[in-house]
């Protein structure tokens, strides 16, 4: 492997932490999302991050570290997203991954992974407290594991820790010197679903409601992108991993996908990546997930 983040087949796998539901789990309660398309003309091109610039979270690229937790990283950030989107700019946060990780003790194994559907519906459940990254320090939950790099001389972040951290424990408190108490700090979900597996119905979806959450099969070539229309041409899977796709577009005739990912600026397309759309490349049009904020009243917040 000649990626400079991931050094081997294993250092990849740790952060690959989605989780697929077991064969023996209970019947899905939630719904698929179709829409009737056919006197609808979806555009080229659209990106979440230029129709809604005001939306911080939208295009912030956050680092999961050396944690497979990126089920809780793409989950939190596109419920993030639409909170801002459909308070129209009123509620601009970043929803905790930390509280996520920590506190949903039946999403999965935190750090060791876990299952992306089962976060939102701890967000409608439960709810989810604000947390920024570790450097921002922001909000009542934030990350607890700085942004580093894999590079051989790292010069913007730290290294890497040679050892995947383990889950930190779940704290119902804010941190010290935050203006708010943790259950009044949370944000609710109203609604989750599928999106239809229909590269059409998924664009709708983004248009409509904003980012998407998807997940991906990773082979072992993805650790080497740097730039360009992404398609896999190694047939080694390593794992499955969890995304948020912000947008698409078409260059040279070839459609694909604006995705953000977890692993920090210095990878990829400063922190995203393009990938192949309309095929179903790697599965990410097979599972993708949404839904839908409460929008608190502005004499909720505090």
């Amino acid at each position: 492997m000649n990626s400079s983040r991931f050094q081997n087949i294993n250092d990849l796998r740790e952060v690959l932490g989605e989780r697929a539901e077991p064969a023996n789990s209970p019947a899905e309660r939630w719904s698929t999302i179709t829409r009737d398309l056919s006197n609808i003309e979806l555009p080229d091109e659209f990106d979440a991050r230029k129709v809604w610039p005001h939306c911080k979270t939208i295009s912030k690229i956050r680092d999961q570290s050396r944690c497979g937790s990126c089920w809780a990283f793409a989950t939190t950030g596109v419920m993030s997203d639409r909170l801002c989107i459909h308070s129209n700019g009123t509620v601009n946060v970043d929803l905790s991954v930390r509280d996520v990780v920590s506190c949903c003790d039946y999403c999965g194994a935190g750090c060791d992974g876990g299952y992306s559907r089962r976060a939102w519906d701890y967000w409608i459940t439960k709810g989810i407290v604000t947390g920024g990254t570790y450097e921002d320090k922001e909000g009542c939950q934030p990350y607890p594991f700085p942004a580093c790099s894999r590079e051989p001389n790292p010069n913007l972040f730290p290294p890497c820790p040679r050892e995947p951290y383990d889950t930190p424990e779940c704290q119902q408190t804010c941190v010290q010197g935050y203006n708010g108490t943790y259950e009044k700090d949370k944000y609710f979900g109203k609604s989750f679903y599928y999106v239809a597996t229909d590269e059409k119905q998924i664009r709708q979806e983004i248009l409509l409601n904003g980012p998407v959450q998807a997940s991906m099969s990773v082979f072992a070539d993805f650790a080497n992108y740097h730039s360009g229309i992404y398609h896999h041409t190694v047939h080694y899977y390593v794992g499955s991993h969890a995304i948020r796709i912000v947008g698409w577009g078409e260059q040279y005739g070839v459609p694909y996908w604006i995705v953000a990912n977890s692993w920090n600026t210095d990878w990829g397309e400063d922190g995203f990546f393009r990938i192949l759309r309309g095929k179903d490349e790697c599965a990410i049009e097979t599972s993708v997930q949404a839904g839908l904020p409460q929008i608190r009243r502005l004499s909720d917040f505090h």
